[in-house]
């Protein structure tokens, strides 16, 4: 089967997340290097994200984690995949709230949060495919984590695209179910070119 649509993870895949974290130490009057290094210490575990808040004993600033940019290729990447009739989208374990932030640069977005169930469940990925009116063959799913992104999408029977970026994705890159991947890349900017075999 031909692939027919690009869906991406959005928190460090799409979005550099650096400014949402330090606005998260800041919120919880802690410094900066502390929690990122306990956001380390959660990946490198295999932890949740919100792990390290329960090691600070605060609750997670949510206001701290509005404050998403996209990565430097993201929009360009989008833009070459659509170029080539490509359908694309962006889901992720997010709030409806960022929902906004790609919406005017994919064909279709959702989140966690809209849906109810969270990567790495089966039932987040049967979405997708249902979403797209496509077999999961069909569909590309790129995301910066081995855990939530790359097994449950090689799982669920989609090519899995693992992008080896921010802590998640350089943490990851040594694991070995990162050989689920059928594309690998250090830059979106790769994946067009990466994709042309599917």
């Amino acid at each position: 089967m031909a692939l027919k649509a690009v869906v991406f993870d959005v928190g460090e895949t799409l979005v550099d997340e650096t400014l949402n974290w330090e606005r998260a130490a800041d919120a919880c009057g802690v410094p900066r290097f502390t929690l990122m290094a306990l956001v380390g210490a959660a990946i490198a575990r295999g932890e949740s994200h919100r792990r390290p808040f329960e090691w600070l004993g605060v609750e997670p600033p949510r206001g701290a984690f509005f404050n998403d940019e996209f990565y430097a290729d993201a929009l360009s990447t989008l833009s070459a995949l659509r170029g080539r009739g490509l359908r694309t989208g962006a889901v992720g374990n997010m709030a409806v709230a960022h929902e906004d932030v790609v919406r005017p640069h994919v064909d279709f977005v959702a989140s966690s949060e809209r849906w109810g169930v969270e990567k790495p469940a089966p039932e987040f990925f049967a979405r997708i495919s249902e979403s797209f009116g496509l077999p999961p063959q069909e569909i590309a799913y790129g995301g910066d984590r081995v855990d939530n992104d790359v097994v449950p999408a090689a799982e669920a029977g989609m090519v899995a695209v693992f992008v080896r970026r921010g802590p998640w994705g350089r943490i990851h890159a040594g694991w070995p179910e990162c050989a689920l991947a059928a594309v690998r890349v250090d830059s979106l900017a790769e994946l067009p070119d990466a994709l042309r075999g599917f």
